[in-house]
């Protein structure tokens, strides 16, 4: 087990303390007083225009879903972290998953079996880390499984549009190839981003049910028939 004195500057060199990592600043950055006309307002979070607030919190989820499509640069996720990315993945995929009104028998999830899925598989999957010893907050995992759901979602995406299609063998085995694609590569991003955190020793006792996680959306997105 780690220690209480367990120090989360992992991915922040200039960090000083923990408390810092975890904490933003409420004040826009950048943004300065207009110079040329004093008089105007120093707009900050509290009380800038809610357009720019909308615009601004969008680009930095647009930014996230960049870098688990190219996961190299980890301090955007793991500091700045927001639930926001998570929600729209999970919505879309439970919307498109959820079993045909038409036939109640078509085999397919339910939306809130989805919900149930993604967000207590990711609260479990990071409580294994945090017993492991994982060193990063519970919200800091969670927000990384979430947004690494990216290629299961657009795996999920192509396989519908192959879907409209008469389906054959061939179609089949597209769809898998497909599916195991966003699998391996939500895998792959997720390990990047979190497998750091956990001690050596126990690596592997953390990225299993990682694996499984994934895994386990990957299967509802092969197993999805109905159009």
């Amino acid at each position: 087990m780690s220690s209480p004195e367990t120090k989360l500057d992992l991915y922040d060199e200039g960090v000083e303390s923990p408390s810092e990592s975890m904490h933003g600043e409420m004040t826009v950055s950048g943004t300065q007083r207009n110079t040329n006309n004093p008089g105007a307002p120093n707009f900050n979070t509290l009380d800038e225009p809610i357009r720019e607030t909308i615009l601004r919190d969008v680009k930095a989820v647009g930014v996230k879903f960049y870098h688990v499509l190219i996961p190299k640069e980890k301090n955007t996720l793991l500091k700045e972290w927001d639930l926001w990315g998570p929600l729209v993945l999970c919505t879309f995929m439970a919307t498109i998953l959820q079993g045909s009104s038409a036939d109640m028998y078509d085999g397919g999830p339910e939306f809130a079996q989805v919900f149930v899925i993604v967000w207590i598989g990711a609260m479990i999957v990071t409580l294994n880390s945090k017993l492991l010893g994982g060193n990063i907050s519970f919200f800091q995992s969670v927000c990384v499984l979430g947004y690494c759901l990216t290629p299961c979602a657009l795996a999920l995406l192509v396989c519908r549009i192959i879907l409209l299609s008469t389906q054959t063998t061939f179609l089949f085995f597209l769809r898998f190839l497909v599916a195991s694609a966003g699998f391996g590569w939500a895998t792959y991003a997720s390990i990047i981003f979190l497998g750091d955190s956990q001690p050596a020793n126990r690596k592997a006792l953390a990225v299993y049910p990682i694996f499984l996680f994934y895994f386990i959306i990957s299967w509802l997105v092969i197993s999805h028939s109905n159009v």
